[in-house]
């Protein structure tokens, strides 16, 4: 699967794109200049570290700090969790696809392929935990901007004293 790595991390990165509107889609994925979209550079990386330590066997925390960058996208976008965690599990889907012709010549073990896939799965349960308090932090900010506005809106109309 490593020397596989730039398609399949591509492939990785194409099937998310497509959950996006279509003009999204097709700018995420032809525009390659980090400076001119650097959510589709931060998603490219984040797939890449996450693909690594798939492949090296690392555990869900050693990728938090990739899911943290993809997740922090998704949730300020406003992707059900479904869907901004179904992104992580398109890595099965590929791999079942794309290499299944080459993983059976090779040889590799049915319980090295579930290993992988429970790996996959423990990366989906911690990027859940990551992506929901990305959502409680943006909810949060949201609470403390009405606070302030509405604190604004009576200190305006003098009913409430400045502090």
């Amino acid at each position: 699967m490593a020397n596989k790595k730039t398609a399949v991390v591509n492939r990785w990165f194409q099937l998310l794109a497509e959950e996006y509107p279509p003009e999204t889609a097709r700018f995420l994925l032809r525009e390659k200049d980090q400076f001119a979209n650097p959510v589709g550079h931060t998603i490219q990386e984040a797939f890449t570290g996450l693909f690594d330590i798939l492949l090296e066997g690392g555990e869900a925390g050693s990728a938090s700090r990739h899911l943290d960058s993809l997740l922090r996208i998704q949730a300020v976008q406003d992707f059900p969790p479904s869907r901004a965690i179904g992104g992580i599990l398109h890595i099965k889907k590929i791999i079942g696809e794309e290499l299944a012709g080459e993983i059976r010549a090779a040889g590799i073990p049915p319980e090295e392929i579930r290993l992988f896939a429970s790996r996959v799965d423990r990366l989906a349960l911690a990027a859940f935990d990551i992506y929901m308090a990305c959502r409680e932090k943006l909810y949060e900010i949201r609470v403390q901007e009405v606070k302030n506005r509405i604190a604004r809106l009576l200190q305006k109309a003098n009913l409430l004293e400045k502090v």
